[in-house]
């Protein structure tokens, strides 16, 4: 599963004790395994052989540039969401016939710099994007491809702010819309109507809701032929769970043995765009506990990350596994880990049992290398915390921690003040 484990009741992240990378780096940082991350590629690579899809990693989970040159030389492509991303893969070496451009509020900016770079294609999520990109193109010259992002209506058991495949959310084009578009695509003479994309969310568990909607796309797909539309892509997406607490999500094994034998019948080329199951566990963020507080209700450690550097637990109320880098007794303590932030939503977890910790002891909460630094902000004028990458028993810092200039660098007072 990953590559964080205890050796002489100490954690190691593959063969670098994390306790030595704190004294290096110090606290609090993220950590992220090379070979937990090629694991998880290659898990869904192996999967899914018998169509040999693109794996288009979605970039919005895991943006650090040691990570995603990790993936490249795996042959990973880049599912996108911004420019900078598209910056940022083709910094790394990715290919651009690998990327593929996803988000509902795509800039005239980022649709030229898109298209100026070859990507493979847009996942298109509405009729204004869809005229916006046929002009530009036309403006530049160039015929770019496109998916459109239909939104199948399939509910997914998740949690409400990453559920992206109902008509009550703002993702993707409905399917009636869908197929008048491409029956009239004639009407888009600068771009060329290249596949369907469907995604449903994120850290869903089951097959049955990626089956329901990859069913209502294949159907969309055979609809849309015998209307005499031949497209050359589908393009399901991402959303595999992984394991934050006691979920039991499906493997990639288990989910392709589901949903192989009806992508093989559409004769397309396949793309996915998985971000979490590869990221997620193969990462930590490593925090100091500060103090332990005592108010006579609740007890309170207080350690020195807060919900500016994971804001997960405040955003979403999730879990996150959290140990201490060193076993010590086996008596436990409940308490509250909580944040130095001026916020009562800043809290990494609430009534945790843990063992007795005093200050400076160092913790690991885990699964935390997808929608972790990502999500961080400067909030309280805080720097942004390094992230580090260890393969086999070398590491390095991948990005420093932010200092106080970083943060103040460009702002002005005007002179009317």
């Amino acid at each position: 599963m990953h590559d964080f484990k205890f050796k002489n009741g100490e954690l190691y992240c593959e063969s670098v004790k994390v306790s030595t990378i704190a004294k290096k780096a110090g606290t609090p940082f993220y950590l992220y395994s090379h070979h937990t991350l090629v694991d998880h590629f290659t898990k869904i690579k192996k999967a899914f052989a018998g169509v040999r899809p693109l794996i288009c990693f979605a970039m919005k989970s895991n943006d650090n540039m040691a990570v995603l040159k990790t993936l490249v030389n795996q042959g990973a492509g880049f599912d996108i969401v911004s420019v900078g991303e598209l910056k940022k893969a083709l910094m790394v070496g990715a290919d651009p016939q690998k990327i593929v451009f996803a988000s509902v509020g795509k800039t005239e900016e980022e649709i030229k710099d898109a298209i100026r770079a070859n990507i493979l294609f847009f996942n298109v999520e509405s009729l204004p994007e869809l005229e916006e990109i046929n002009r530009i193109a036309g403006s530049l010259k160039k015929k770019p491809k496109v998916a459109l992002r239909i939104n199948p209506d399939v509910e997914a058991a998740t949690h409400a702010k990453i559920a992206t495949g109902t008509l009550k959310n703002k993702f993707g084009i409905d399917l009636r819309t869908s197929r008048r578009l491409m029956k009239a695509r004639a009407t888009f003479p600068h771009v060329r109507f290249s596949g369907v994309h469907v995604h449903i969310g994120s850290q869903i568990i089951t097959s049955a809701p990626f089956i329901k909607a990859v069913k209502r796309a294949i159907d969309f797909v055979d609809i849309l032929r015998k209307d005499g539309v031949d497209l050359e892509f589908l393009d399901i997406g991402g959303g595999l769970g992984i394991i934050y607490k006691d979920e039991k999500p499906q493997t990639a094994q288990d989910f392709a043995d589901a949903i192989l034998p009806y992508l093989k019948k559409t004769g397309l080329k396949i793309v996915m765009e998985p971000g979490r199951f590869i990221a997620g566990n193969a990462g930590i963020f490593v925090t100091k506990a500060l103090y332990l507080k005592d108010n006579g209700v609740r007890k309170f450690l207080i350690v020195d990350g807060g919900m500016n550097d994971l804001v997960r637990p405040s955003m979403y109320g999730a879990y996150h596994e959290i140990v201490p880098l060193k076993k010590t007794g086996t008596r436990k303590v409940k308490m509250d880990v909580v944040g130095p932030i001026c916020e009562s939503g800043d809290f990494f977890a609430k009534d945790r049992m843990l063992p007795v910790l005093k200050k400076g002891d160092l913790l690991a909460i885990m699964s935390a290398g997808a929608y972790g630094y990502v999500m961080s902000s400067n909030y309280n004028v805080r720097g942004r915390v390094p992230e580090v990458m260890v393969k086999g028993n070398k590491y390095a810092v991948t990005k420093p921690r932010e200092t106080f200039n970083d943060l103040v660098r460009g702002e002005k007072i005007p002179k009317f003040i």
